[in-house]
């Protein structure tokens, strides 16, 4: 091997190397997400109100590390606390069992705030006037509080006239720890900083004889009686606790927040339930990484064969990426990983076809080879790139798994542009200049270059595809699809009643959770139950709007019901009551917000809009015209629409792996718009402008329609492996992947390309008639 290839393998090496090394033991260098590795997810939002504007960011971060010291009492290893926006906290918790969920969301929101207030010297007078007058008023400066307390079994309630300003508040507690009185019931004991230490002497020492009230979060906890002046920086809280409940109020007296929080959306996943991901994700994967290495190195044979090794290589890269920058993995990722399989050989088909047609022009291997990588460059960075422009989009405006999903796919297409291109050229021409390469043999889609007359019936294509666009519209109207964007007003209502009498409401609710707000709990059981009789139940003890689903997992079949907010865990006792031989045990729950929804609904859209515009803008820059723009943004539109539609027909709802797919889909169907495009540019030129545009588009797809096949079916095979294989989870999402390759292939002949037509009718009138005069001057 002389010099000019070795520097060159070695860079391969060395890369190969260190992404081999980065991920290696995969267990301990792979960071994976809740929904693989099980856990809990929390998003908070803070109450700011009360803060001055100044000093919100400072409050945001002091909640993030009181948060992160409460999660720390959990022994939860690699917690996840960021900030999110302006008044968000995500919490991510792997591998905390169902069990201390509950746990979990009380010490989180907790704001433990707490206080220690005088109670008026003449309570008991006090109490027995507002019994007697019913004009009663507290004194000033001091307001009413209640005692609950539990007695002998029985439930009894004291009043008290307590200061309306606390003399002493939680933010000198620097330790609160659990101890048992005499009897061995336990109480909070706190020790105070010095400051603290000080002024709690100094109140006691001034008020010996009168009671002292104890206020955390606005309840009064208890009210004792100051015998003697308290000089040791020590207090305690008594009150009828149960010891979980006093550890976990002396966990959170130790990190007050400053500002109350509320969880606005909660997820979690049982471990059995993640491994269940695991298996079916890398199974999908396995599968569909089979089936297009399989399909390359029967059709290209040894050039096949390299192209596999460059996936291969892909693939280690994507991987070795992940874990060196700790990059957290998704369900959705795999799902990426997949996908990037199936597009890694679209360059390779492309560069290869372009040898194919070299080589029909009697050009030398070497030559057709070079011109081959040269010619096709072009449209392979034109394509990865429209699709890395929707996986970053999908990055910026995404959340959680989604945000996974649009890393990994990213990693995976930049990787591509490199083992795709680079090395599989490095290896053909080390092959040629070493003489074991001699020809450039493959297989054929077509034997001699089909003549089909596209734009013939382009009109009719184009009505039937509008027509059942309209369908799944109207199957969109008729789920409820636009009732989420009209105002929750008087006139918002009439107009859907109104709306709902031309478009009865038929079938489920077209939104998921994480755009309508709700609950998503998942179940195992031994014993199968009737959905009928679960439903029967379900409405005997109140809860009728429930959607109750079995579907099916790697290995178990599961319970999915979907439920109004705050509804799960009172479901799953509900059921567990009624059907004890059904064993039911909640391995997997979501839980939104409906303002999060909302939030998440119009995120998705602006998702949309933002990457369709873009791609249209960067087509129309890149072929120079307008008209190429246009035909990609109709195209685009088409696909988007012809996905959501048939989306809504199968009965399917939408939720954020859903939008990731349909964003992922606007970028790959653009791939073969550009193919198309490229050529049609490409023959103008030849032809120096003599071709009509019926001729030109007729052509340039005849020419380019067996790699439109074969890109199509190697990402259609990995969009089926993900479809059959990839779980329940995925499964949404891998249906609308494999409808949009579908569309997105016939909507670069059909949709895209009539748009150009359309746009140059009146040069192609012009031309036809330039033809008929030119015509009587030859003859």
């Amino acid at each position: 091997m002389n010099k000019q290839f070795a520097w060159k393998f070695g860079i391969i090496f060395a890369i190969a190397a260190a992404s081999f090394y980065s991920m290696w033991p995969p267990r301990e260098k792979i960071k994976l997400g809740l929904d693989l590795k099980g856990g809990t997810s929390f998003l908070l939002q803070m109450d700011l109100t009360k803060i001055d504007v100044t000093g919100r960011a400072n409050a945001l971060r002091q909640a993030v590390e009181i948060i992160r010291k409460r999660i720390d009492k959990f022994g939860v290893a690699e917690p996840v606390i960021q900030p999110v926006g302006e008044n968000r906290i995500l919490v991510q918790m792997p591998g905390l069992e169902e069990q201390r969920r509950n746990e979990a969301r009380q010490t989180i929101e907790r704001t433990a705030y707490l206080e220690f207030r005088l109670v008026h010297e003449r309570n008991d007078e006090l109490v027995s006037q507002s019994a007697s007058d019913a004009a009663f008023r507290p004194p000033v400066g001091y307001q009413k509080m209640m005692l609950k307390e539990t007695r002998e079994g029985r439930h009894l309630e004291r009043v008290f006239y307590v200061k309306a300003h606390h003399e002493l508040d939680g933010k000198s507690v620097v330790r609160a720890y659990v101890v048992p009185d005499e009897i061995g019931r336990p109480y909070v004991a706190m020790n105070f900083n010095d400051e603290g230490g000080k002024i709690f002497g100094r109140v006691t020492s001034a008020n010996v004889g009168r009671q002292l009230a104890i206020v955390l979060d606005g309840e009064l906890y208890s009210a004792p009686v100051i015998q003697d002046a308290i000089t040791g920086g020590r207090a305690q809280i008594t009150g009828q606790f149960t010891y979980p409940e006093a550890l976990q109020l002396a966990n959170v007296l130790e990190n007050p927040l400053e500002a109350p929080v509320q969880i606005v959306e909660e997820r979690g996943v049982d471990p059995s339930l993640g491994r269940d991901s695991i298996q079916s994700g890398i199974r999908a994967a396995l599968i569909g990484s089979v089936a297009v290495v399989v399909f390359m190195a029967v059709y290209y044979l040894a050039a096949g064969v390299v192209a596999d090794l460059a996936l291969l290589l892909n693939i280690l890269i994507l991987v070795g990426v992940l874990a060196m920058f700790k990059f957290t993995l998704t369900l959705p990722g795999i799902a990426g990983i997949v996908l990037t399989i199936g597009m890694a050989v679209d360059a390779n088909v492309l560069i290869y076809e372009r040898v194919r047609e070299e080589l029909a022009a009697n050009k030398p291997l070497r030559a057709a080879i070079a011109a081959g990588y040269r010619r096709a460059f072009i449209v392979i960075f034109d394509s990865n790139f429209t699709t890395i422009l929707t996986a970053i989009i999908l990055i910026w405006m995404g959340s959680g798994p989604v945000k996974g999903f649009g890393v990994t796919l990213t990693i995976g297409l930049l990787a591509n542009l490199f083992a795709a291109v680079f090395v599989t050229r490095l290896i053909f021409e080390w092959l040629v200049a070493k003489g074991w390469m001699k020809s450039f043999k493959m297989l054929h889609v077509f034997r001699h270059l089909p003549r089909v007359n596209f734009l013939g019936v382009w009109k009719l294509a184009f009505g039937i595809s509008w027509a059942l666009i309209i369908a799944g519209m109207i199957s969109f109207v008729c789920r409820g699809g636009i009732d989420h964007f009209v105002p929750n007003t008087d006139a918002g209502s009439k107009f859907v009643e109104k709306l709902h009498k031309v478009f009865p409401r038929v079938g489920s609710y077209v939104y998921g959770i994480d755009f309508s707000g709700g609950d998503t709990v998942t179940l195992n059981f031994v014993q199968r139950e009737d959905p009928d009789k679960i439903r029967a139940s379900l409405e005997r003890a109140g809860f009728t709007e429930a959607y109750i689903q079995y579907e099916r997992g790697a290995k178990d079949e599961v319970l999915s019901l979907k439920l109004p907010e705050k509804t799960a865990d009172k479901v799953v006792e509900n059921l567990q009551k009624d059907f004890p031989e059904a064993r039911f045990n909640k391995v997997g729950f979501e839980s939104v917000g409906p303002v999060v929804g909302k939030e998440l609904l119009k995120q998705a859209l602006w998702a949309v809009v933002v990457s369709l515009v873009a791609i249209m803008i960067y087509v129309a820059f890149r072929f120079g015209e307008f008209s190429y723009g246009l035909g990609a943004l109709v195209s685009l539109i088409h696909d988007v629409l012809m996905t959501i539609g048939w989306f809504c027909l199968t009965g399917r709802t939408f939720s954020m792996p859903v939008v990731a797919a349909i964003l992922t889909l606007i970028g790959y169907s653009i791939n073969d718009t550009i193919v198309v495009f490229d050529r049609i540019r490409e023959n103008k030129k030849l032809s120096g402008g003599r071709l009509n545009y019926v001729d030109l588009i007729n052509s340039s797809v005849n020419q380019t329609l067996s790699r439109t096949i074969l890109t199509a079916g190697t990402v259609f095979l990995c969009a089926i492996a993900l479809y059959v294989f990839g779980g329940r989870v995925i499964n949404d999402f891998a249906f609308c992947f494999t409808v949009g390759v579908l569309t997105g292939t016939y909507s670069s002949i059909y949709i895209a390309s009539p748009c150009v037509l359309w746009y140059h009718r009146k040069e192609g009138v012009r031309t036809k008639a330039a033809v008929k005069k030119a015509e009587p001057a030859k003859a």
